[in-house]
């Protein structure tokens, strides 16, 4: 069991004031028997009236609503959580998993059906032409082939921070030979998909031992990228596992370092801050964004001998935060968005 906390920041400055549209906020870890959460709160500046809600794939949404106008809009959240993983989960979970090729349930095909769907049907050829010559012989293990194509994706590309908006394709990570954590996360979900793995695309944070000036590598001593900014892995729907978290910018296998947030279909679908604006015209905005993810060492209360789990945090409120703010977009009107 690892306990972790998260500091997240997001503030937009405007340079002359505006009036905010609703805003939608993907901020509530998505919580389960393997991701417990704590603590959790939120401050917006201005003060903002709190909407939750669930979305089509189960992850908590608040929706913000402001009144009056401002230069600034900050998003302060605090977050701690109990993570629980297998000590080493390629043993524990290769147990359960079935072997290469499968075939889905008849009722796992049809609840699966959409997280199989390639999102980029156009860009297969190119797919299939780099996986094959990538991975010649499958494993034929369905943990294995997973593992191994995260392995690829982890070795052959290089990775390259990128602060603007939207996920390549995966014609364009494969031309490129570089991407982002998303862009390895996404190439990851549509070759896994063309397989006939069910994938989706997941959204959170990373813990990393540098960055919190800790000693320990992960993964045995390699570096960690995609630390200090919000994260993207994917998941898999392996045959007799379940869903199974593969991060191929870290070549994580369900990892306690990874903090979930939310699930989606699509990359698109899982923007931690969208939103709108209204003001002037040639009122320009910036951005910044400020994440710290750090360890901390507590002991949990013992379980009771009935085994109840103690109970997860209640969604956070909206409470006004004096910080200052950085941040932006522009135009008469506009999108304030923050990419996963």
């Amino acid at each position: 069991m690892t306990v972790i906390r998260v500091n997240h920041t997001t503030r937009y400055h405007f340079s002359q004031p505006v009036e905010l549209g609703e805003h939608r906020l993907m901020i509530r870890p998505r919580d389960g028997h393997d991701l417990r959460l704590l603590e959790a709160s939120v401050g917006i500046h201005p003060q903002a009236r709190l909407r939750w809600s669930f979305d089509t794939f189960g992850n908590s949404i608040a929706r913000a609503f402001f009144s009056g106008s401002t230069d600034e809009l900050i998003i302060e959240t605090d977050l701690l959580v109990e993570r629980y993983v297998f000590d080493d989960p390629l043993v524990s979970i290769a147990d359960e998993a079935e072997p290469y090729p499968f075939r889905y349930r008849e009722d796992e095909q049809v609840d699966l059906a959409p997280l199989m769907a390639l999102q980029h049907p156009e860009d297969r050829p190119a797919v299939v032409e780099w996986r094959t010559r990538a991975l010649p012989e499958l494993p034929p293990s369905s943990l294995d082939l997973l593992h191994a194509l995260g392995e690829t994706i982890h070795r052959d590309f290089g990775y390259s921070r990128r602060e603007t908006q939207g996920t390549q394709t995966p014609r364009e990570t494969l031309q490129n030979g570089a991407g982002t954590c998303r862009d390895f996360a996404f190439l990851f979900m549509e070759a896994a998909r063309d397989l006939g793995f069910a994938a989706r695309f997941v959204t959170g944070y990373l813990y990393d031992p540098a960055l919190a000036g800790g000693s320990e590598a992960n993964g045995g001593g390699q570096e960690t990228r995609g630390g200090g900014a919000t994260h993207a892995w994917a998941e898999a729907f392996v045959p007799g596992a379940g869903w199974v978290e593969f991060d191929p910018t870290n070549l994580i296998v369900a990892g306690r370092d990874l903090v979930r947030v939310a699930t989606t279909r699509t990359p698109e679908q899982a923007q931690p801050v969208s939103g709108a604006f209204t003001g002037p015209a040639g009122v320009q905005s910036r951005m910044s964004v400020e994440v710290e993810v750090t360890r901390e060492d507590r002991q949990r209360p013992a379980a009771s001998a009935t085994g109840t789990a103690p109970a997860a945090a209640s969604p956070a409120r909206a409470t006004p935060v004096a910080v200052d703010g950085e941040s932006g977009e522009a135009g008469e009107g506009g999108e304030v968005t923050r990419p996963a």
